[in-house]
C-alpha cells in the first residue's frame, strides 16, 4: 500500500502552520515536487489527455451540529472511518487526483454552529492539505437549500420585522465570508445544492425561499461572483436518468431563469449517486434518451457539465463480490461514457475513492450485512473494475478544450 513520504508529512505539517493567504498558495504550489494526479495513466492524468480532470471528496469527523441532522436510524449504526484521517487514503488521492472537494466541512451546519459564529477549523485543514500536496480545492458548498439539511438554529431564528432583508443580509455575510477567506485557494463553488423537491419540482420550503422565493438564486449567485470573481460558480443536484423528468424538467426551468436573468452561472453539477433497480431515490431504472436529451439542453444553453458527487449503490446486487464488481463497473461505465460523450462535460469527482469510507456505508445498509462496494478502490486499496471503467470512459471519451482552472 502507498504510504506518505517524510516529504509529504512535511509538508502537510508547515502548511498546517501557516495561514490561508495567496501568496503562500502561489509559493506552496510552485514548490510542490510534483503535481498531485501527474503520472502516466492516473485517472487525473488519463483525463487531463481529453482536457478534463478527476478528483475525490474528502472529509473529517462530523460535528455535534451534523450528528444532529442525521435520521436516528443513521445515527444508530457504526460511524465509518473518516477519510482524511486515513493516510493511505490520503496517499491515493494525492497519487490517483487533481482535485478534491469537501464533503461536509463547508455546509452550514459544520461552519454555522449558531447565527453568529463561524467555525472554518476543518474547512481550513482540507484546504491546507491540498495546496501543500498540488491538489486544487471544489468548495461544496454556499448554501444547502433544502430543510432537512438546514441548521436547526435557522429554522427557530427571529428574522425580525423584515424578514426578507435580514433573510438576504445573512445570505451574503456567509457567501462573502467564506469566498474571502479561501481566495483563489477554491477555484470552484456549489454556491447552491438541491434547491428543488424532486417530486414536486417546486422550490424547497426553507426560511430563505419563505421570504425570498425565487430571489434566493439571485442573491447568493451575484454574491458568488462579487466574493469570489475567479471561480467557477455551480448548481449542483441529484437529476438522474429515471423514466420520471419531473426534476429534470424543474432544474431546466431554474437554468433558464438564470439564463434569462443573466445570473453568472457557469455549469451545472450532477451528483450521480446511481444504481439499480430496487434501491431508491435517484438509483432506478434508466431512460437513456431522455438523459441525454436533458444534458444537451444543459449544455445548448451555454452551461458546463460535471459529475461532482460520484458513486454506485449496490443494495440489490448479489452477494459474490466478482459478480457485484462487474455490474457495478458495467453501469458506471454506460453513466461515463453518456456524461464524456457531451464535451460540455468538464470534470469528474468521485464521491470517496474506498468502500470503507463511503457515506453509503452509513445510510444504506445491504440485506446481506456485507459493505457495499461502491468506489473505485477497495478497503485494501486494491483497485477494483470500477476503476477501470473510469479509465476506460476517459479514453473512449471526445477530446474537448481543456477546462480545468490554471
Amino acid at each position: 500500500m502507498t504510504k506518505f513520504s517524510r516529504r509529504d508529512c512535511m509538508a502537510l505539517g508547515m502548511a498546517a502552520a501557516l495561514p490561508l493567504d495567496p501568496a503562500f498558495a502561489a509559493k506552496s504550489a510552485a514548490k510542490s515536487a510534483a503535481k498531485a494526479g501527474s503520472a502516466p495513466g492516473t485517472l487525473n492524468a488519463l483525463a487531463a489527455s481529453k482536457g478534463m480532470m478527476f478528483g475525490s471528496a474528502i472529509g473529517l469527523d462530523s460535528t455535534k451540529e451534523g450528528l444532529a441532522l442525521l435520521p436516528p436510524e443513521v445515527l444508530a449504526r457504526p460511524r465509518r472511518p473518516i477519510s482524511f484521517d486515513d493516510p493511505d487514503n490520503r496517499a491515493l488521492i494525492i497519487r490517483e487526483c487533481g482535485a478534491v472537494v469537501h464533503e461536509n466541512e463547508l455546509k452550514w451546519y459544520v461552519v454555522r454552529p449558531d447565527a453568529k459564529t463561524f467555525d472554518f477549523t476543518r474547512a481550513d485543514k482540507i484546504v491546507r492539505w491540498a495546496r501543500a500536496n498540488g491538489l486544487k480545492v471544489r468548495g461544496h458548498n454556499l448554501l444547502w437549500n433544502a430543510m432537512r439539511w438546514t441548521p436547526r438554529w435557522v429554522s427557530t431564528l427571529d428574522f425580525g420585522s423584515r424578514p426578507a432583508t435580514a433573510a438576504e443580509k445573512m445570505l451574503k455575510e456567509h457567501i462573502f465570508k467564506v469566498c474571502k477567506r479561501y481566495g483563489k485557494d477554491i477555484f470552484s463553488y456549489d454556491v447552491i445544492n438541491e434547491t428543488i423537491d424532486p417530486k414536486t419540482g417546486q422550490f424547497e420550503d426553507t426560511p430563505f425561499t419563505k421570504y425570498l422565493g425565487w430571489n434566493v438564486v439571485d442573491i447568493c449567485y451575484h454574491a458568488a461572483k462579487e466574493a469570489a470573481p475567479h471561480a467557477e460558480l455551480v448548481y449542483n443536484d441529484f437529476p438522474s436518468w429515471n423514466p420520471d423528468g419531473t426534476h429534470r424538467a424543474a432544474i431546466l426551468k431554474l437554468l433558464e431563469y438564470c439564463k434569462k436573468k443573466n445570473l453568472p452561472v457557469d455549469a451545472l453539477g450532477v451528483q450521480a449517486h446511481i444504481g439499480f433497480p430496487n434501491t431508491g431515490g435517484i438509483a432506478a431504472s434508466r431512460d437513456e434518451k431522455a438523459w441525454v436529451k436533458f444534458l444537451d439542453d444543459v449544455a445548448g444553453m451555454g452551461y458546463g457539465l460535471m459529475i461532482t458527487e460520484f458513486d454506485i449503490n449496490d443494495k440489490p446486487l448479489p452477494t459474490d463480490i466478482k459478480e457485484r464488481d462487474r455490474a457495478v463497473a458495467d453501469l458506471g461505465k454506460a453513466f461515463f461514457d453518456i456524461m464524456l460523450a457531451n464535451k460540455a462535460t468538464r470534470y469528474v469527482m468521485a464521491w470517496g475513492l474506498v468502500d470503507k469510507h463511503s457515506w453509503l456505508q452509513e445510510f444504506v445498509l445491504r440485506a446481506d450485512g456485507l459493505p457495499q462496494r461502491c468506489a473505485p478502490y477497495d478497503d485494501h486499496y486494491l483497485a477494483k473494475p470500477l476503476r477501470e471503467a473510469f479509465a476506460a470512459a476517459f479514453a473512449a471519451a471526445p477530446n474537448r478544450p481543456a477546462a480545468t482552472p490554471s
